[in-house]
């Protein structure tokens, strides 16, 4: 099979795998990864099959180099390892799939394309743009991940973007110098924390579209037991982005729509209710001019809260930034030999 793009560039293209139980399938992975990715970084996450010691042993392509964790870290975890290997030796950028099969390594340069010609810092799959590829997704995943993808747009900020959990990821190495990546969530909330801090440094995201390849490759992600965690480590990067964007950095009119919207809802409610709670008790009917004083507050904070809802979706980033970066931080490019 031909790749679908032909990349011609000098650029160092690294790809990183994650290992977790995928013994069977990582040299056929590895198999597919076309010659022109100079180095493929095998992150064994400790894992129990052993699939590093596997790959050193029976391995024949001369780019893999085998890392190895003495204990799990998960599959963020794992990631970033590579990721920050793959940018000491140089990388421009850094791709990742999954070593169960599940990803087409011939799709990589759909990955790359947008962030060498300046388009995106930062691509990720979307197994969600093609309806008809959904017929091989469980039933269970398509539900879990478009419940997820909806709470991603509110905590990442991106609401152009869908399928947050997919793990096909490509980025520009110099973003990883300006992520605190330290604090990236090192297990299956890995993908859609990355989103969160990328947003908070405004990098570009672009949705690629792209097929999962099911087969018997058994998942280590279930929808059904890290849906909760997920729900709430949403919800705690909705308030803190939403904090750091429109209060700690900037002050807009988003911030005044959010705030005054906010508290008119507040009173609103609280009005109308204890005064609905103290009539009853009463026995007395509430009169128009206070129902208009609970219901007004009320219609317009909710539409100050639709202002800034409308507000912070026109806000998505659209400006790359990794060229930008390379201009103002010559110093860490010449350090990890990234180029512009």
């Amino acid at each position: 099979m031909i790749s679908p793009l032909v990349i011609e560039t000098k650029a160092k293209i690294a790809v990183v795998i994650p290992c977790f139980k995928v013994k069977r399938h990582i040299l056929h992975v590895i198999e597919q990864i076309d010659s022109k990715y100079q180095t493929i970084y095998i992150v064994d996450d400790c894992c129990p099959e052993g699939t590093g010691k596997y790959v050193l042993e029976y391995n024949t392509d001369s780019r893999v180099v085998v890392l190895f964790h003495r204990r799990n870290q998960g599959v963020g975890g794992a990631t970033l390892t590579g990721m920050r290997r793959a940018c000491e030796d140089g990388a421009q950028v850094v791709l990742k799939i999954d070593g169960d099969g599940q990803m087409n390594p011939y799709l990589i340069d759909y990955f790359v394309l947008p962030i060498l010609s300046g388009q995106a810092d930062y691509t990720k799959g979307n197994r969600f743009y093609n309806l008809e590829g959904l017929k091989s997704m469980p039933a269970i995943r398509i539900f879990g991940n478009a419940a997820l993808s909806f709470f991603s747009k509110f905590s990442s900020g991106y609401w152009d973007i869908f399928d947050p959990t997919n793990g096909f990821i490509a980025i520009h190495a110099i973003l990883l110098q300006e992520l605190d990546i330290d604090k990236i969530n090192r297990r299956y909330f890995f993908e859609s924390d990355m989103l969160f801090r990328l947003y908070t440094i405004r990098a570009v995201v672009l949705d690629i579209p792209m097929h999962s390849v099911y087969g018997d490759e058994i998942s280590n992600l279930k929808i059904q037991k890290i849906f909760g965690t997920f729900l709430i480590c949403h919800i705690i990067n909705t308030f803190k982005r939403i904090f750091y964007t429109y209060f700690l950095r900037n002050f807009s009119i988003a911030s005044i729509y959010l705030v005054t919207g906010g508290l008119l809802l507040l009173f609103g409610s609280i009005f109308g209710a204890s005064r609905w709670y103290s009539l009853s008790l009463q026995g007395i009917q509430a009169s128009a001019g206070t129902v208009m004083l609970a219901s007004l507050p009320i219609i317009i904070g909710f539409q100050m809260i639709v202002s800034f809802l409308a507000f912070d979706i026109a806000n998505v980033p659209k400006i790359p930034i990794h060229k930008r970066l390379a201009v103002l931080k010559p110093s860490y490019c010449n350090k990890l030999k990234i180029k512009p």
